[in-house]
């Protein structure tokens, strides 16, 4: 570990109802999956959680030490609780708590130089401000889904138009869900600048990725490897994300990584908790399956 690449991770944990855990919720956020995700893949993750009272003392959190992250929490007086919905075709999210922003002093200055960070907003609790944090030598993902929705205690979360500012055009690679543009986005050339890269995952259809290049795009589909029945779906996004920023700092930025995302994210919808995410043997024993498939 002590060559690995480093990477850092920011975001609020947030509390998801749940019938099933004996607290009524389980710890989620895109900042967590994210940082397990990378985790598994061998880098050096660095995780600045905003957290508020009750999500500070998540088990949870315990197994992303174990999982080697270095854990840095920032106490909220409030912070993101959700409740979803299934509805066909999709779910019903709504907010039982909105979220206190994290500002960007709580970075320790050891973290901010860093080979590869993630701006894992889920609530808009990342302010423009985080733009600026990072170096130019860090590669910078940002996770759309922070920006497109706004939170009212007790109220239907709000879904808003994905839109240019200054997060966006500091990232080198934004990831996107078709849920995160149900409601609309500009065209492409209107917010991706030459050599930023555009991650858009679909459920069981797949992903791809799309480069900003100084004529038009290019890009490539990959499909869930393998493909597998969904047991919940919730942070196969934000582990597809940061598999591939992870994947990218340790074999390039190609079909590897891209490979390595997808079936970290297609294994990942078996799972129902973080305690319970795919560790990196059975990534590996994964990959060798499918290369075998592939060679007969």
């Amino acid at each position: 570990m002590a060559d690995a690449p480093t990477f850092v991770v920011v975001g609020a944990a947030t509390r998801d109802v749940d019938a099933a855990d004996s607290r009524g919720w389980k710890l989620g956020g895109g900042v967590t999956y994210s940082a397990i995700a990378a985790a598994r893949l061998g880098v050096k993750v660095r995780a600045l959680i905003g957290v508020d009272a009750e999500a500070a003392a998540a088990t949870e959190l315990d197994t992303l030490r174990a999982a080697g992250v270095d854990v840095l929490l920032v106490p909220l007086a409030n912070g993101p609780v959700f409740e979803n919905r299934p509805i066909p075709g999709g779910r019903q999210q709504f907010a039982l708590g909105a979220s206190d922003q994290l500002s960007p002093a709580f970075l320790p200055e050891s973290w901010r130089s860093p080979d590869a960070a993630l701006l894992a907003a889920v609530a808009g609790e990342l302010t423009g401000d985080w733009a600026h944090v990072f170096g130019a030598a860090t590669f910078v993902g940002l996770a759309g889904q922070g920006l497109v929705r706004r939170l009212h205690a007790g109220q239907e979360v709000v879904r808003l138009v994905f839109e240019h500012g200054p997060l966006v055009h500091r990232a080198d690679a934004i990831s996107l869900s078709r849920e995160d543009v149900a409601i609309g986005a500009p065209a492409l050339r209107d917010f991706m600048r030459p050599g930023q890269q555009l991650l858009v995952t679909h459920g069981k259809r797949g992903s791809i990725i799309l480069t900003r290049t100084e004529t038009g795009l290019r890009g490539r589909y990959m499909p869930p490897l393998p493909p597998r029945k969904a047991i919940d779906a919730t942070g196969a996004g934000d582990t597809f994300v940061a598999a591939w920023l992870a994947a990218r700092l340790l074999v390039g930025d190609g079909w590897r990584a891209q490979t390595v995302a997808s079936v970290l994210s297609s294994l990942v919808v078996t799972r129902t908790s973080l305690s319970d995410t795919p560790t990196s043997r059975e990534l590996c024993e994964a990959l060798i399956m499918l290369r075998d498939q592939r060679s007969d």
